[in-house]
């Protein structure tokens, strides 16, 4: 993996061949090990009393890893993307979330643009290139990899296409972003029309996915990356507030057919449960890694980089 620091030397091709495996046990871990990290009692949202973030489901025994992959296909399981350039599905967005019930939640945004290489591949490739080449379980190990976490980590993994972004924004009613300025682009090939008003305002789930689409013409990904941790701050404001807590479970029951994940909607439940609570705070941490298509470092430069461990 094309990464920067100082890590004990091993093989490059060993250390990801090892980090694939693990990956992928991870993923498709079975239920009996659920039952380590939640509870067995179901703890949904109460009817009686007023809505709370506690009410939700029991927290987590102990902090986990939630991989969230935007994918740019309309709909999970689409052939094409919708985008371009047109094929199957690549990621859109990339963020390891960090979820512990007696600490903050924390975001690492990794970017999707990024340098990264595969065992028996000659060059980098994008970071956001794996998804359509080996699904979650892949992504899941080079993001591993890059942030030296633990065999097996991340735990968990949520593969969101646009439907499920936008039903998500409309089940909540609108999001309240303020865009900085006015977006205008029409791309015809992906039947894409971007057309938002600066200043803050409500945004339906439309809109939503036009702001976090938009490319910036300078410092373009960075600057999405930046409008999708602002859309996340905002968007678990709002789930917090007091009428959207009663929605949640049914909105989670709901999205439940859109979306690729390995959490059930109590699991997803109890990390909200946590992720709302009073007083709960949000860190958001970006990676830095040269961009696969301007990568001017030797493969052996490539080969001896490592990333210094800076994830918790």
């Amino acid at each position: 993996m094309a990464t920067a620091g100082n890590r004990p030397q091993r093989s490059a091709r060993q250390r990801a061949a090892i980090r694939l495996l693990a990956a992928g046990a991870g993923i498709v871990a079975g239920l009996g090990a659920l039952s380590v990290v939640w509870p067995l009692q179901d703890h949904s949202a109460k009817e009686d009393g007023p809505p709370s973030a506690e009410a939700l489901a029991e927290q987590p025994s102990q902090a986990l890893n939630v991989l969230l992959i935007g994918s740019d296909a309309d709909r999970q399981g689409a052939i094409s993307n919708g985008a371009a350039p047109a094929g199957p599905a690549n990621s859109d967005a990339l963020l390891l979330v960090h979820v512990d019930p007696n600490g903050p939640v924390q975001v690492m945004n990794l970017p999707i643009e990024g340098a990264v290489r595969l065992p028996g591949d000659a060059t980098p490739v994008p970071l956001g290139s794996l998804y359509r080449r080996g699904g979650a379980a892949l992504v899941a190990s080079a993001s591993a990899e890059l942030l030296g976490l633990a065999d097996g980590a991340p735990e968990r993994y949520v593969v969101i296409p646009r439907t499920a972004l936008r039903e998500l924004v409309d089940g909540m009613g609108r999001l309240e972003l303020a865009p900085d300025r006015a977006m205008a682009y029409t791309d015809q090939s992906q039947k894409l029309t971007i057309a938002l008003q600066g200043g803050l305002q409500q945004l339906n789930g439309t809109q939503v996915e036009q702001y976090l689409r938009f490319r910036d013409p300078i410092n373009g990904e960075e600057r999405r990356r930046d409008r999708q941790e602002q859309a996340i701050a905002t968007l678990l404001r709002q789930m917090g507030q007091a009428a959207q807590l009663k929605r949640l479970p049914s909105l989670i029951a709901e999205l439940r057919p859109q979306v690729d994940t390995n959490l059930s909607p109590q699991e997803v439940l109890s990390l909200m449960a946590v992720a709302l609570q009073p007083g709960q705070s949000v860190q958001f941490q970006s990676l830095s890694l040269r961009p696969a298509l301007n990568a001017k470092a030797s493969m052996r430069e490539l080969e001896e980089q490592r990333l210094q461990p800076r994830w918790p």
